[in-house]
């Protein structure tokens, strides 16, 4: 689901526990965001968007548009 993370994560050449260890959170709760399979709470998307020197609203929705696009 979240694959504007992964694309940013992998920019950086980080790895899911080099990220995980950057937010704080451990590695598997890290790799299931980026899996859609738990929600990304708005703290943590700070955070990101921090790292990837973004903003929290872009990543999320550049995420959403890239979901519309493969649903149509």
């Amino acid at each position: 689901m979240m694959y504007v993370l992964k694309q940013h994560r992998l920019n950086k050449g980080y790895s899911c526990e080099t990220m995980s260890r950057k937010l704080g959170i451990c590695k598997t709760y890290y790799w299931q965001i980026e899996q859609g399979k738990r929600r990304i709470t708005y703290d943590l998307a700070i955070k990101m968007a921090e790292i990837f020197k973004s903003t929290p609203d872009t990543l999320l929705y550049e995420d959403m548009l890239i979901q519309l696009t493969k649903t149509t």
